[in-house]
């Protein structure tokens, strides 16, 4: 048998090159790995020496060659490829072990030039990956240092590495090419005319993997599956670890993003819980177990068989007061032995951890998706993500009444909520808690409407409470709405044609009113 190897990650590939050779596999090598293996004291024959040519241009060129090529692509239940072999004292390569021109690494790199990327376009490594990958039942091709382990243990087993191994290990080789090529072309074709880069490229390629299929989709006559970016984000969904609990369906994962990313975006103790996208209930406290119980009376009704989630552990206090409902998905930072034990019984609720990162400098690094995707007809709705954040200093106060220090913090966390509550967006708040939220609604007035109702329903004083509306209030009658049911504080982003009307209309009911300048629609 003959391994050649020519890799760019050098990770492990020495170790792996020795075990190859101490089981008698003969070693093939390029350049840098060349070089490599041989000062480690290993017996390797350089790929100019099996193809009688020697490396050009600085490397680009060489394992473009018949001695490479057809060593890979022979069949060997074919005669007549074996006879064209021989007469052209060809030898057969087995195996390959290529991994490729880091390319995504360098044009992640702040600063890096189109002709630094253009150095990183590998072009033999991918040529002898397709022609290895094509012959899987005669080749097997590593394209990953993960896999050199299961190889290595396959060959001291077997002697040879086994059918159904090599067309997996085609399966990701052809996917590794894909993806590299994805990349390559995102970036490319993202480069405008005036040769800056564009936010959108003129062709996307999307890459991602699939986690699991799932029983059925938003319903049970819908096909499904759960996709993940190739390296997700930490403290994303995907990146998520099921400690217990049924496989999550369709609707848990929609639910439990929707759950997770709201949750996140408090500092302080906070509780999210979601029913059908929107949040039902979200309340910050001292502990889990306050956070939590103040969010359930915002929407007793409408929390059954919600998804709960956490920004900070869950204890054993507030898994006692949660295993007392019917919950479908529990979402936190970590669980606590008693927690575990708590749940340990309930073998049907969904037990998931998520890392919590420090607050990063993007939004990836926070666990967020740069980009948000919507299929149409044949086509798909691009836009960056809706990751800005209003703060304090965002806030204008554009009325007579002035908020005070305390109801600022209201505005701001009634704010939080709304950007994740489906459109047109109402959230009556006070001390750090929902009291009412109305949500996808076709006009503001009646989201106004629905948010008092849910209030009255769970007993709940609107008296002094703060609100946030995700968009402008386009006439006077939203505004109304609200102060009538006790609001005293409104919070909005402004814009409206309407403006001078509903700010008027503001300081005629004596209550005060800030503009964020940021609308959050979620549709």
């Amino acid at each position: 048998m003959r391994a050649l190897l020519s890799v760019s990650d050098k990770t492990g590939i020495v170790d792996f090159a020795a075990a190859l050779q101490s089981l008698g596999i003969a070693l093939v090598s390029t350049g840098g790995t060349a070089a490599l293996l041989a000062a480690h004291g290993l017996a390797v024959t350089q790929v100019a020496q099996l193809t009688g040519f020697p490396e050009m241009l600085d490397g680009r060129v060489k394992t473009l060659h018949p001695g490479v090529h057809a060593a890979l692509l022979a069949r060997r239940d074919m005669p007549a490829h074996m006879q064209a072999l021989t007469s052209q004292g060809i030898g057969l390569i087995d195996l390959l072990v290529v991994n490729l021109y880091p390319f995504e690494a360098t044009v992640a790199r702040s600063g890096c030039t189109l002709e630094e990327a253009v150095e990183k376009i590998d072009i033999g490594g991918p040529a002898m990956v397709r022609s290895a990958a094509k012959n899987w039942r005669d080749v097997a091709v590593l394209t990953d240092a993960s896999q050199y382990g299961p190889v290595l243990e396959e060959l001291r087993r077997d002697g040879v590495v086994g059918e159904s191994t090599r067309f997996a290990l085609a399966v990701a080789a052809f996917n590794r090419i894909s993806q590299y090529d994805g990349a390559i072309s995102d970036y490319l074709s993202a480069i405008g005319p005036d040769g800056k880069h564009a936010k959108f490229p003129a062709q996307a390629n999307g890459r991602f993997v699939k986690l699991q299929d799932l029983r059925y989709g938003e319903n049970p006559h819908q096909q499904a599956a759960y996709y993940r970016d190739l390296v997700p984000a930490p403290g994303s969904l995907a990146s998520a670890v099921q400690l217990q609990g049924k496989e999550l369906s369709f609707n848990n994962i929609a639910d439990a993003d929707a759950a997770w990313e709201c949750v996140k975006s408090f500092s302080a103790p906070a509780c999210v819980i979601v029913k059908h996208a929107n949040p039902c209930g979200v309340a910050e406290s001292e502990s889990a177990l306050q956070a939590y119980s103040r969010a359930l009376q915002t929407d007793p009704t409408s929390a059954f068989g919600g998804i709960i989630a956490f920004n900070c552990p869950v204890d054993g206090a507030a898994a006692q007061a949660i295993g007392r409902q019917f919950v479908e998905v529990l979402m936190a930072p970590a669980f606590s032995y008693e927690a575990l034990a708590v749940f340990k019984d309930k073998a049907n609720v969904r037990l998931l951890r998520l890392a919590l990162p420090a607050g990063g400098a993007s939004a990836w690094e926070q666990g967020r998706n740069d980009m948000d995707v919507k299929r149409v007809g044949s086509g798909l709705l691009m836009q960056s993500a809706d990751n800005y954040q209003v703060t304090a200093a965002d806030l204008k106060c554009v009325t007579i009444q002035q908020p005070t220090a305390s109801q600022r913090a209201d505005l701001l966390f009634a704010w939080k909520v709304a950007k994740y509550v489906k459109s047109n967006a109402i959230v009556f708040g006070a001390d750090g808690r929902t009291l009412g939220v109305g949500a996808g609604q076709m006009s503001r007035l009646d989201s106004a409407r629905i948010a008092t109702i849910k209030a009255q329903h769970a007993g709940l004083s609107l008296a002094d409470s703060v609100v946030a509306s995700d968009a402008f209030f386009p006439f006077r009658d939203g505004l109304d709405a609200v102060v009538d049911a006790g609001a005293c504080c409104v919070i909005q982003p402004g814009g409206s044609m309407r403006d001078e009307e509903v700010i008027a209309a503001a300081d005629a009911r004596g209550v005060a009113m800030v503009f964020t300048g940021i609308r959050h629609f979620r549709h």
